[in-house]
């Protein structure tokens, strides 16, 4: 129902019905006040977002003109050509679209804000501004003649009249208020017929306009959309035929590759590793190489897949020779050497295969090798047990004890590669030993004890030597823990002079650190962990000698458990091999009582057994994770003998070097597993033997043999690999 007719004649009588009816239309301006104004917030709001969606649009027609497709080949079809250009033909479509947007958004703010903006502040603010009039005209004659009905009539006539004519002048006033308040009110109801509803059909028109571009650009569009179809079917067409080809190519090449190799306009070209040699230490470097067999002209190229493909400097010089390397000359397999006619110097090269250093030599006129290399001179650029080393080593476990021997992780955290090879560089130095100042903040702790393992690792021969590696490992598994400690004691006394003496050096030195295992966590079991690879490596890859790192390990904390005896006493006559009961092999039965840390069978960690209570905390074991700034060498570094640093040794040092003297199956660059403090003795019992054989290996070839004896064990073992103590 409407709203009711405001009569002007009921402005005199002023009745409440008339104050009733035009309440009625004060509410309703004011309902139509409040929603022109939400309108106006709204509309300016759609504005915005159609300025965003814009703004969007055009971003996104500018990322498609800006991309432009390369299809393979030196030629392109016809339905290549037009696919090509589509993603510009789209961009043009959307910036044509965007531009009718955008004079639609400027037009909208003049069509649509502005004017109901306008027509509330003029028109529905004047009605306010009357009824406010209204209101206290009504106010000051109400007052005005509650007065002068009040007046007494005893007052004088004249008197009288006068108070009526005021009266007469108020009423007229009153009355003349009213009549404009509802004409003003009458008005503003007649006006937001059409003032307010004819900016929102000017804005709907802008957008019919817009929407009407977007049909006549669409049907503009169409015949290159029917072309762009036609082309985008020829082409999947097409690509199944081809993918089916290139896929038969494929497999022909997989059975056969050498019959499909790739012809190049160089004679030969592949990825060869080239040793480096510097200051201290050599390296091994991948290059890409390319040879020409007309103008003998080799081509290296650094370059790295796993580095992003980041294509490094490029080298090339004249072939003079090529001569294919021994075996027992050099420890890295696949190599041959050159000389260059204007580069001085020969140069060492490692292929990938037995078949590519053969092809790398039939393309260089390479020969068999005439000459033998003298073992001793291979050795010379490596440490040695001469007065140097132990000097070198004597300084740097003095500084250890003297200012870091509470530290965590002391040997377990690593330093810096290049920090490390800079400080044994200069220590073993005649001319810059002198100079270094290990009690100087320059030398982290990290890196002296860094220093010591890599100086122990460039040994030519681990320090108990390869002559009796099996022989602490035999004592080791002896059954008996005493008739193990008297083996080991009597082995110990049969090493060179040298070489034992700086193992008691290094021994006595490791008791001291683990006397302070609460505060550098590393207890006897952590220290033999990190040390029992390095000193007791084996000579040949085996998957027997995988097995044995444990025992390694155990090796090593008897000498640290009892170096004042194996060292200072000499052995009893027949070392240790006169009771025969304490040498019996090791036993399996499920019966037998807890094994100590001395005579643990094949696992890496049990609860001791000791009485003594310092010897029950050295081996607490607290496994201490690798610093987060372990070092990682780069992959495409094979490194020689001289800076071999296995990661066996259970410091997972990240210096993850080429393993001269230690089986690859042995080398487990990526394990940095951890073990909580709080996993207990049969965590580590309950694992199989091959468990701790796979997380020792990443995996190599070496595990297949147990894969195809142990496909059980295997499959269970590999979740377990996680948790296995590092090294």
């Amino acid at each position: 129902m409407g709203l009711p007719a405001l009569e002007f004649s009921d402005c005199y009588l002023d009745s409440p019905q008339f104050r009733e009816r035009l309440k009625s239309h004060e509410m309703e301006l004011e309902k139509t006040n409040k929603f022109i104004k939400e309108l106006i917030k709204d509309g300016k709001a759609l504005i915005q977002a159609l300025k965003n969606l814009s703004t969007a649009k055009r971003k996104f027609a500018e990322s498609l003109n800006e991309f432009k497709f390369q299809c393979i080949g030196d030629a392109e079809t016809d339905d290549e050509i037009c696919i090509a250009k589509s993603l510009q033909e789209f961009a043009g479509v959307l910036q044509n679209l965007e531009d009718e947007r955008t004079r639609m958004i400027e037009n909208a703010t003049d069509v649509l804000i502005l004017p109901l903006e306008r027509f509330r502040k003029e028109q529905i603010a004047a009605a306010k501004e009357a009824k406010k009039k209204y209101d206290k005209e009504t106010e000051k004659y109400c007052t005005v003649l509650e007065k002068h009905l009040s007046l007494s009539a005893k007052k004088k006539e004249a008197h009288l009249h006068e108070a009526d004519n005021q009266v007469d002048l108020v009423r007229q006033h009153f009355y003349e208020v009213s009549l404009e308040y509802v004409f003003k009110v009458q008005e503003v109801q007649e006006r937001k017929m059409f003032e307010f509803v004819e900016p929102l059909l000017a804005f709907l028109q802008g957008l019919f306009t817009y929407y009407h571009h977007g049909y006549e650009l669409a049907k503009d569009f169409n015949h290159f959309k029917t072309d762009l179809t036609i082309s985008i079917q020829n082409t999947r067409n097409r690509f199944g035929s081809t993918r089916s080809e290139v896929e038969c190519l494929m497999k022909k090449m997989k059975e056969n590759p050498h019959e499909h190799k790739s012809i190049s306009t160089h004679t030969m070209q592949g990825y060869l590793f080239v040793q480096e040699k510097r200051s201290f230490v050599s390296t091994w470097v991948k290059y890409y190489c390319s040879y020409h067999r007309e103008p003998k002209r080799m081509t290296l190229m650094l370059f790295d897949q796993k580095s992003g493909g980041k294509i490094g400097d490029e080298e090339s010089f004249t072939l003079k020779s090529c001569i294919r390397r021994k075996t027992d000359s050099i420890e890295k397999r696949f190599c041959f050497d050159i000389e260059a006619v204007d580069r001085p110097g020969v140069i060492t090269m490692q292929a990938l295969s037995e078949e590519d250093r053969r092809l790398w030599m039939e393309a260089m006129d390479g020969r068999e090798p005439v000459y033998t290399l003298n073992r001793d001179s291979q050795n010379e650029a490596m440490a040695q047990l001469d007065v140097v080393g132990f000097n070198v080593v004597k300084k740097f476990i003095y500084a250890v004890e003297t200012r870091g021997i509470g530290e965590q992780g002391l040997y377990r955290i690593v330093g810096v590669n290049s920090r490390v090879q800079k400080l044994l560089g200069l220590a073993m130095d005649p001319k810059t030993c002198a100079d270094v100042e290990l009690d100087s903040t320059e030398w982290e702790i990290k890196t002296i004890t860094s220093a010591i393992k890599y100086y122990l690792r460039m040994l030519p021969a681990p320090l108990m030597t390869y002559q009796y590696q099996r022989s602490f490992i035999k004592a080791a598994k002896l059954d008996n823990p005493e008739a193990r400690v008297e083996e080991i004691h009597s082995i110990v006394h049969r090493l060179p002079e040298k070489n034992r003496q700086m193992l008691e050096l290094l021994m006595k030195h490791l008791a001291k650190v683990a006397s302070h295992h609460q505060q550098n966590l590393m207890t006897v079991a952590n220290l033999g962990v990190v040390f029992g690879p390095t000193l007791l490596r084996p000579q040949e890859e085996t998957v027997a000698a995988i097995m044995d790192i444990k025992f390694q390990n155990i090796v090593v904390e008897i000498l640290i458990e009892n170096h004042e005896r194996i060292f200072k006493d000499m052995p009893v006559s027949g070392g240790g091999q006169g009771n025969s009961q304490l040498n019996l092999p090791r036993r399996r039965s499920a019966d037998s009582k807890a094994p100590s840390c001395s005579e643990r069978p094949l696992t890496l960690f049990h609860t001791p057994t000791f009485s003594e209570k310092d010897k029950v905390e050295k081996r607490n074991s607290v496994v201490v994770n690798s610093s987060a700034d372990s070092v990682n060498c780069n992959s495409t570094h094979n490194w020689t003998r001289l800076n071999s640093l296995p990661t066996g040794d259970g410091d997972h040092d990240g210096l993850q070097l080429a393993k001269q003297n230690q089986p690859n199956s042995l080398q487990n660059p990526k394990v940095r597993s951890s073990m909580s403090t709080s996993f207990t003795q049969s965590h580590f019992t309950a694992l199989p033997l091959v468990a701790d054989v796979l997380c020792l290996l990443q995996p190599p070839a070496a595990i297949q043999p147990l894969q195809r004896i142990l496909p059980h064990q295997y499959s269970s073992t590999k979740s377990t690999c996680t948790i296995r103590l590092q090294g």
